[in-house]
């Protein structure tokens, strides 16, 4: 399996992806067990949850090229998109807190992900970046437009625009990170978490729902589907396809 879903005595669901030799890459498979994190702690008396990586290399490097380089045209790219622009925003209006436990360096899609989270947690020392614009691409599912509601225009848009890593510190002072750490990743997280998972649940679902009330409202999933479309024709483009190729080389 390329993931891990586990209830944990403190209240919350802890979801981890088990790729480490791919830098916790997203694939189909790990598509699926957000979906299942997602259904799971939407049902279960969760207070929280957690998604973080295997390891302490890498949170998330994005969507897996190894496996996605097989798509080639707009048509093809686009349900692969849209499967997990959905999930984001499934996420994003989950009913209860959402923390990225950033371990690692987190690349791309691994910023859409940690994005459509409430919290970002983040080790010293880690790197991070929307680096997108590189392949010849924009962010695909949705993490442009969730990031375009999470921070300042200025801000999100250099993020967007440079496609460079920058250090957790710098992303701190951007406001992408919430809170940084040195040791255990899981008993930092737990701590930050302290004082919200003490409360009632029905209290967390009516706080976050104030958030999900103005998504809906301002129609974001609407928006986020239009990055979507815009991702899939950049998709089939030669440039975003040399970068690729290149990539794959460079793994031979």
């Amino acid at each position: 399996m390329s993931y891990t879903i586990e209830k944990r005595e403190k209240g919350y669901l802890l979801f981890t992806i088990t790729r480490s030799e791919k830098r916790n890459a997203i694939n189909y498979e790990v598509m699926n067990g957000l979906e299942e994190a997602i259904n799971e702690a939407s049902e279960a008396d969760s207070k929280a949850l957690i998604i973080t990586g295997e390891g302490d290399r890498a949170f998330c490097s994005g969507g897996d090229l190894s496996v996605f380089h097989l798509l080639h045209t707009k048509e093809e790219a686009y349900p692969m998109l849209s499967k997990m622009a959905d999930i984001l925003y499934s996420l994003l209006t989950l009913p209860i807190p959402t923390i990225s436990l950033m371990n690692g360096s987190t690349v791309g899609g691994g910023c859409e992900l940690a994005a459509a989270c409430d919290f970002r947690l983040a080790r010293n020392g880690i790197k991070a970046g929307f680096v997108q614009g590189k392949q010849a691409i924009t962010t695909g599912w949705g993490g442009g437009t969730i990031l375009a509601e999470k921070l300042p225009a200025a801000n999100a848009m250099k993020m967007l625009m440079d496609a460079e890593l920058h250090t957790a510190e710098e992303l701190k002072a951007y406001g992408f990170i919430d809170a940084l750490f040195e040791k255990d990743a899981l008993m930092a997280c737990e701590a930050y978490l302290e004082k919200i998972l003490a409360k009632d649940l029905r209290v967390l679902e009516s706080y976050k729902r104030i958030w999900i009330r103005k998504w809906e409202e301002t129609k974001l999933r609407e928006r986020i589907e239009e990055e979507v479309r815009n991702c899939a024709s950049l998709w089939e483009s030669d440039a975003h396809h040399d970068y690729v190729k290149s990539f794959i080389m460079k793994k031979r």
